[in-house]
């Protein structure tokens, strides 16, 4: 048994005095990451409300935060908050799951075929140059409004970047082992299920952590353009009826559902490296 797995069966009186006092050192200085970025947050959070209530700052243009948070309370209760977040989350989702799908898809064709590659090389350089939001109209236009709208639009603005940083992840591949892998006469496929595909998980688990964020714009997009209903529709609303709070609320709410989805993908990268 090796040292690695002989270490998950040790209990704490296995382990050397200075290895322990590492071990604490290392418990303390992430306890204490946590606590300033905690710390930073909640001296933001009064001092904003302290700024509103004193009329330092006009609260009638940013609110305040127990505004927020009793709104956040009362939209709750109605279900309208669950709703809306619901709806958002569902696009997201959706549309993250498609983009990868499809982004990962077409850069396996690319590392496949170099002719494929060299051919197409140019329009992914001005798709990934061009402002994808603006084409938000023309592609609600394509494929209709609604969810399927805002879906499409989630997807066009994070394939791209999951098409180019994919296929940039297999040219990296350690070329010595793809030749000698030729060498005992492995077919492309097995090159790509054995070397090519598990060395560039770490590299397309980033790319996912980024794709968060950009089928969030795309939906968000969307959601101002067409939708009825979702927490971009939630913003729209509040800056027309001139509540901050309203948009404030919805800004907060996304910013913590995508928080928590990029944890998870946070999550499943630590599984991997253990893995590994």
């Amino acid at each position: 048994m090796s040292m690695f797995n002989k270490s998950k069966y040790l209990n704490d009186t296995d382990y050397s005095p200075s290895h322990k006092e590492f071990l604490k050192s290392v418990g303390q200085y992430k306890l204490k990451i946590k606590l300033f970025q905690v710390g930073i947050l909640v001296a933001f959070l009064v001092l904003w409300e302290v700024a509103a209530t004193f009329k330092w700052i006009d609260p009638f243009f940013i609110s305040k935060p127990s505004s927020i948070f009793n709104l956040i309370v009362n939209l709750s209760r109605d279900g309208s908050l669950f709703k809306h977040t619901a709806i958002s989350v569902t696009e997201v989702i959706i549309g993250f799951v498609l983009g990868t799908i499809i982004g990962t898809s077409f850069a396996i064709l690319l590392w496949w075929s170099d002719f494929v590659a060299k051919v197409f090389d140019p329009y992914l350089v001005v798709l990934n140059a061009l402002p994808k939001i603006a084409l938000g109209p023309i592609i609600i236009i394509w494929a209709g409004a609604g969810m399927r709208g805002i879906i499409v639009t989630a997807i066009t603005i994070s394939l791209v970047v999951t098409i180019l940083s994919t296929y940039n992840g297999f040219k990296e591949v350690d070329s010595e082992k793809i030749k000698m892998l030729k060498t005992f006469g492995a077919t492309k496929f097995q090159i790509l299920q054995k070397v090519v595909f598990p060395s560039t998980i770490p590299n397309m688990i980033n790319t996912m952590k980024i794709n968060i964020g950009m089928s969030w714009i795309g939906v968000i997009v969307g959601e101002f353009l067409v939708s009825k209903a979702g927490l971009g529709y939630l913003i729209v609303y509040g800056g027309q009826v001139f509540r901050l709070d309203i948009v404030m609320a919805g800004v907060i709410i996304l910013a913590v559902a995508t928080a928590l989805m990029y944890q998870l993908i946070a999550k499943l990268e630590g599984r991997f490296v253990k893995w590994r």
